[in-house]
C-alpha cells in the first residue's frame, strides 16, 4: 500500500511472557471501521435527495456487519462510500485507520485494490471468460508470474468449491456457482474487507444458505465482512445488524423495536 501508517514501539517484557500489540494497533483493530457524521446528497433538477444524514458506526476487525433497511434507506450509497466509489458530502470514514477520502485519486485506487473485495446481487461475471479467467482478473495489475496467478485463481476456487468448474464459461454455471465465481474473485487480492450488495437477492433459498454458510466460514476465518440485505431470514448469520431508516442509523438488533421496518 501506498499509504504507512507509524505504530508505536512494544515495551520490553520477561522472555517467557509474549509481548502485547501496540497500543496503537489494538486502537486500529478495534475502529477498523470508523464512520463519522457521513453524509451524502445528490443532487438532482428537483429538490436534493439526502441519502445519509449524518451516519456515525464503529465496528472492529473481523466483524461480520449485516446492514438493513428498506429500499430508500441509503444502504446501498453507505457501501459504495465504504468502497471508496462514491465521495460524501460531510464526515468521513476510516478503514485500518486510512481516511479514505483524504487520499488522492490514485491512492484511493490503490486502497480499493489492496484492501476491498466486492461481491454484487448480479455476479458481475464476464460472460466469455472462464470461471478461472473470472478469478484471475484481479490480478491482472499484480507483478507476478502468470502461472502464479493461475495457481492463486485456482486455490481459490477451491476453497469456494468450484475447483471443478473452473474451465466453465458463467452461462454454463448456476446461479449459485456464478455467486461462488464472484466471491472468489473478491477474495483471490486477500483483501482485509469484503463488501457485499445483496449477494444472495437473485438466489433461491436453499441456495441462500449455502452461500451465506461460505461467508460464514470466512468470517470464521477472520474476514471482516459488510453485507446489505434486505432478507431478514439470513441475520443470524451476522455478528451484528444494524438497520437504517432515512439515511440514519434507526437503531441494532435484536435490540430494535418489534415494528422496526426492515
Amino acid at each position: 500500500m501506498a499509504v504507512v501508517i507509524s505504530e508505536t514501539d512494544q515495551e520490553t517484557r520477561p522472555r517467557e511472557v509474549a509481548p502485547a500489540a501496540p497500543s496503537g494497533q489494538d486502537e486500529r483493530a478495534a475502529r477498523f471501521i470508523d464512520v463519522r457524521g457521513l453524509q451524502k446528497t445528490f443532487e438532482g433538477d428537483g429538490a436534493p435527495v439526502h441519502a445519509l444524514r449524518g451516519l456515525d458506526l464503529v465496528a472492529p476487525e473481523g466483524s461480520f456487519l449485516g446492514v438493513m433497511g428498506q429500499s430508500g434507506s441509503g444502504k446501498s450509497t453507505f457501501l459504495a462510500m465504504l468502497g471508496g466509489l462514491s465521495h460524501p458530502t460531510g464526515g468521513s470514514i476510516a478503514v485500518d485507520g486510512i481516511d479514505l477520502y483524504a487520499l488522492p485519486g490514485e491512492r484511493l485506487a490503490d486502497f480499493r485494490r489492496e484492501y476491498l473485495g466486492f461481491v454484487f446481487q448480479s455476479f458481475n461475471l464476464v460472460p466469455y471468460l472462464t470461471a478461472l479467467e473470472n478469478v484471475t482478473l484481479p490480478l491482472a495489475v499484480k507483478k507476478m508470474p502468470s502461472a502464479d496467478k493461475r495457481s492463486r485463481a485456482l486455490e481459490v476456487l477451491e476453497r469456494v468449491g468450484l475447483a471443478d468448474r473452473a474451465g466453465h464459461l458463467p452461462g454454463k454455471l448456476s446461479g449459485g456457482e456464478q455467486e461462488r465465481v464472484a466471491i472468489a474473485r473478491a477474495l483471490v487480492n486477500e483483501p482485509p474487507l469484503i463488501l457485499a450488495d445483496e449477494p444472495t437477492g437473485a438466489l433461491d433459498s436453499e441456495t441462500t444458505v449455502e452461500i451465506m454458510d461460505l461467508f460464514a466460514a470466512l468470517h470464521r476465518e477472520g474476514n471482516t465482512i459488510v453485507m446489505v440485505t434486505h432478507n431478514p431470514e439470513i441475520q443470524p448469520f451476522f455478528d451484528r445488524t444494524i438497520v437504517l431508516r432515512d439515511g440514519r442509523l434507526d437503531c441494532e438488533l435484536p435490540a430494535c423495536p418489534v415494528d422496526t421496518p426492515v
